[in-house]
């Protein structure tokens, strides 16, 4: 049997869905139990049970500190030796994302994993196009604002990064000791603009950080987060693209363009009426 951790998350819903949509038997994991999702909670070891499952995709619990993300990880491989687990399929970070501020925990995830014992895969994801979009701030209607400047995202839809986790947890030993740089297309801020048929407006990185630290609802790590997103798309450390996803997918990627596009859409303001 197959877990997906995190099965109420965008990315393992996605990956669930699609195993279940090629008809491969397989379960989710939530700290939420639901029809057909198990409770999982990685803050809790007593609900780790994992004896009945071959291959566990990990989607990372990064919504954290880097402290907490990490003992939860650890707590999951630790549970998945225990158990015997007989794979484990990793969600991590593209390679060049080391200039994220949140890499370091997925790369120490990553030698956790290695260290365990356990056959591994291990899935550098890229950003998310979806992300990207959503990154964009509508000053009105007919603008938007970013602090990426002329910089280019090799971003990735979301949806390309479930099926792929897919094709991976169905024949895990394929897959075993490999290290995946699943990266898409670059885009840029100014062209998302201009699928919108709106103006783009640069913004400088001090103005990002101040809004995002004004924002209600932010965790103390998150505005670092999205700095760090910005400045490395803004100076080019995130635009290179790669193959790998195309070669698991057996098809051409997704355009990202339209998918982060259609993202921000979802956000624009109304026009104001004509009077």
């Amino acid at each position: 049997m197959i877990m997906v951790t995190g099965a109420h998350g965008q990315l393992g819903s996605g990956v669930l869905a699609r195993l279940r949509a090629d008809g491969v038997p397989a379960v989710g994991g939530s700290r939420t139990a639901a029809t057909d999702i198990r409770p999982l909670d990685f803050d809790d070891p007593e609900t780790l049970d994992l004896r009945d499952i071959s291959t566990l995709v990990l989607i990372s619990a990064g919504y954290a500190e880097d402290d907490q993300v990490i003992r939860r990880h650890r707590a999951v491989i630790d549970a998945a030796v225990r158990d015997g687990v007989g794979h484990v399929v990793y969600t991590s970070l593209a390679g060049v994302g080391d200039h994220l501020a949140f890499a370091l925990a997925h790369r120490a995830t990553e030698r956790l994993l290695t260290d365990s014992g356990l056959p591994w895969t291990v899935l550098r994801n890229g950003l998310y196009a979806e992300l990207f979009g959503s990154s964009l701030r509508w000053a009105d209607a007919d603008t938007v604002e970013s602090a990426f400047g002329t910089g280019a995202l090799a971003a990735v839809a979301r949806a390309d990064l479930a099926e792929a986790a897919a094709v991976v947890a169905t024949a895990p030993a394929a897959h075993a000791g490999r290290i995946y740089e699943l990266v898409g297309t670059p885009i840029t801020a100014d062209a998302v603009a201009g699928e919108l048929g709106v103006r783009h407006r640069d913004i400088d990185l001090a103005t990002l950080r101040a809004g995002a630290l004004a924002t209600d609802g932010l965790l103390p790590f998150q505005p670092p987060m999205i700095a760090s997103i910005a400045t490395a798309v803004r100076h080019g450390f995130l635009a290179t693209p790669g193959h790998d996803l195309e070669a698991l997918l057996g098809r051409p990627i997704t355009d990202p363009l339209p998918v982060a596009a259609e993202t921000a859409a979802l956000l624009r303001p109304p026009v104001p009426a004509v009077r």
